[in-house]
C-alpha cells in the first residue's frame, strides 16, 4: 500500500517538475540589463541658467550658547531673535532647546545684534561680530528676573 502512494507521488513529481520551472523563474524579478557604454561628449552641457544662485552655508557664522536662569538652571523655550546691526527687522529666530542651549547659522560678513527673551525675566542685547576672525562665537546668558515681576 505504501508502496503504490510512493509512486503515484513520485509520479506527480515528475509530471510536474517540467511545468513548474517555467513559473519558478516568471516569478524572480527581472534584472535590469547593464548600462550601454555611452560615447564620450566632445563639449561639456551648458550649464543651466537661473535667476538664482543655490546658498551655500561653508562659509556662515555659528552663534551657538546656553541660557540659564538666575538659579543657574538650564533653561529651555527661550526665545532668540537676531537682526543684523542697524536693521529693524529681525531675520532669524529660535528657541532654546530643553538643556538650554541654541545655535543659529548667519552669513558672515556683518554685524548682528541678538535679544534674548523670556516672560518674567528682563530682556538681554548682545552684538555679535562676524566680520573679520573666526566662524562661530560661543555665548553665555543668565537671565535677571523682572522686580516685582511674575515667574
Amino acid at each position: 500500500m505504501h508502496r503504490t502512494r510512493w509512486m503515484a507521488v513520485l509520479g506527480m513529481a515528475v509530471f510536474l517538475a517540467p511545468v513548474g520551472t517555467p513559473f519558478s523563474l516568471a516569478q524572480e524579478p527581472a534584472r535590469p540589463a547593464p548600462p550601454a557604454p555611452s560615447a564620450p561628449q566632445t563639449s561639456p552641457a551648458p550649464p543651466e541658467k537661473s535667476s538664482k544662485q543655490k546658498y551655500s552655508h561653508a562659509n556662515d557664522f555659528l552663534i551657538e550658547g546656553t541660557v540659564f536662569n538666575d538659579k543657574g538652571l538650564s533653561f529651555a523655550g527661550v526665545q532668540l531673535r537676531i537682526r543684523r546691526g542697524g536693521e529693524k527687522k529681525f531675520r532669524w529666530e529660535t528657541t532654546t532647546a530643553s538643556r538650554g542651549d541654541f545655535a543659529v547659522r548667519v552669513p558672515q560678513g556683518s554685524e548682528y545684534e541678538m535679544v534674548v527673551h523670556a516672560k518674567g525675566f528682563a530682556d538681554q542685547t548682545r552684538t555679535v561680530d562676524a566680520k573679520t576672525g573666526g566662524n562661530e562665537e560661543r555665548m553665555v546668558f543668565r537671565m535677571e528676573p523682572v522686580a516685582g515681576g511674575k515667574k
